[in-house]
This record gives structure tokens, C-alpha cells and sequence, in this order.
């Protein structure tokens, strides 16, 4: 490795190499993880399976989303579950003194 002498270089030629060293460092990174992820999957290949079947199985999907228990009273397509943080609407009409009840399916 070539030692530079930081103290002989001018302002922008201190910010250019941080720069270079910046995006080297981070095509280097790019570059070991493209390994490491053929790595991974060649020996998930070897197995008989894909990387995804490892890292995602079947019976770990999702939660399935819950039904809805609330309508939009002007767009009856917009709902909500009931949990969670309400949406503006629920709030713009509790303010108005709706209740959640003007809301239920």
C-alpha cells in the first residue's frame, strides 16, 4: 500500500481522496456481500433448495391482514381494523362528536 503524505495536500485534494476512499470502501462492501450471497446460495442450491426457501419458509409468512371494522362514511373503499394508530378520519369525526359507532361496518 502507498503511504501518502496527507500533510502535502491542499484542501480539495484532501476532500477528493476522501471521496475516492469513500466509494471504495463502499464497491468493496458491494462486492464481498455479492460473494457472500453466491456463496449462500450455492450451497442452498446444493441442498436442493432455493436461498429464499431458507431464509423466508412457508409456514413464517405474514400475518394475514386483519377484516376490517370501520368504514370510511364518504369512500366506503378506505377502512380501518380498529387497531393501530387511528386514521384522520376516525379522528376528524370523533372531534366532531361521532362516535366509533357511526363508523362500524
Amino acid at each position: 500500500m502507498a503511504n501518502i503524505d496527507l500533510s502535502k495536500l491542499d484542501l480539495e485534494e484532501l476532500k477528493t481522496l476522501q471521496k475516492d476512499v469513500a466509494k471504495a470502501i463502499d464497491d468493496y462492501t458491494e462486492r464481498k456481500r455479492r460473494e457472500a450471497l453466491a456463496a449462500a446460495q450455492a450451497v442452498a442450491k446444493e441442498a436442493g433448495f432455493t436461498l429464499d426457501e431458507l431464509v423466508r419458509p412457508s409456514g413464517s409468512s405474514k400475518k394475514p391482514a386483519l377484516p376490517a371494522k370501520y368504514r370510511h362514511p364518504e369512500n366506503p373503499e378506505v377502512t380501518w381494523s380498529g387497531r393501530g394508530r387511528q386514521p384522520q378520519w376516525i379522528k376528524d369525526g370523533l372531534a366532531q362528536g361521532k362516535s366509533l359507532k357511526d363508523f362500524a361496518l
